[in-house]
């Protein structure tokens, strides 16, 4: 399958020392299916730092998903577990790595996750209107893969 990665440079070499903590599901190299999607995500990115909007395509064979040698989770919904996992890995009063997780596939939460969170932890918001703040427009699928062994399984095209 091909996944692609937004940014505002071609990435040769996935270096997971550059991706920054406390995302969805904690510091690690971040993909999509959608192109589109990471086009606009490489877009954000050049609104934020500069540089010019590049796509980075790879290809991953996904059998890796299910044959036992990856540690992989999966959530194939919105959920209170989907969202708890989210609200652990962006806990900035936590400094160790809140999973063992090599590859994480789920459904992308939306944009505006640090206010739903501040709300949420704020006891603003229940779990489940979390859940629903948090679910994006369309159902769209993100990739983590969050260690070196992992990373070694995407080959840039």
């Amino acid at each position: 399958m091909k996944l692609y990665h937004g940014s505002n440079i071609s990435i040769a070499r996935i270096d997971l020392n550059r991706s920054k903590p406390y995302k969805d599901f904690g510091k690690g190299f971040y993909l999509t299916t959608i192109r589109e999607q990471a086009l606009r995500m490489a877009e954000q990115t050049v609104r934020k730092f500069g540089g010019t909007p590049f796509v980075n395509e790879y290809e991953f064979d996904e059998t890796f998903l299910h044959n036992g040698q990856m540690n992989v989770k999966v959530f194939n919904s919105y959920s209170e577990e989907w969202a708890y996992f989210i609200v652990a890995n962006r806990d900035r009063n936590n400094k160790e790595k809140s999973h063992d997780f090599d590859i994480v596939v789920d459904p992308i939460a939306d944009d505006r996750v640090g206010i739903q969170l501040f709300r949420y932890l704020r006891n603003f918001i229940d779990m489940p209107t979390l859940i629903r703040e948090l679910k994006y427009k369309e159902l769209t699928i993100q990739y983590y893969f969050g260690t070196e062994r992992a990373v070694k399984l995407l080959k840039k095209l």
